[in-house]
């Protein structure tokens, strides 16, 4: 993955797409940064984690730009997230999502919305940078009836 990233960085400058470029640098300081923090090299699902954590960041400030009326920044922020998806997996749709929910709420026995803990981490390695997660949380809830 991080191979990856390196050599779409390459391709950028070469195409001179200042935008992806920028993005692309972004994650890659991001990964770099963990690897530094933590003392690791960093494998696919950890550089997945931190992707998805960084479209979380973007899809709360977008929300923040709107309610404060600056489109423009919020445009770059939807940018910036169309150029982190291209390294994620691909997106689970709603059904998968549903399935996914309701096969770990029959693995952990949930019944109730004390169990949700559970049900998370159950589903949350399996879908980690491929579905919004306070989705996720959305649909748990509503199949454990609250």
């Amino acid at each position: 993955m991080l191979d990856r990233l390196k050599s779409e960085m390459k391709a950028a400058m070469k195409s001179r797409q200042k935008e992806r470029l920028g993005v692309i640098r972004l994650i890659l300081s991001a990964t770099k940064q963990v690897e530094v923090d933590e003392r690791i090299e960093l494998d696919d699902a950890r550089v997945i984690a931190v992707l998805d954590k960084m479209l979380k960041q973007r899809r709360e400030s977008i929300k923040q730009y709107r309610d404060a009326n600056r489109v423009d920044l919020a445009e770059i922020e939807e940018a910036e997230i169309l150029v982190i998806q291209d390294f994620l997996p691909k997106a689970l749709t709603e059904d998968e999502i549903t399935e996914i929910v309701q096969a770990a709420i029959s693995e952990s026995s949930a019944s109730s919305i004390k169990d949700m803990g559970k049900v998370m981490r159950i589903v949350r390695s399996k879908m980690i940078g491929r579905a919004d997660m306070a989705v996720v949380s959305t649909k748990i809830k509503a199949l454990l009836g609250v």
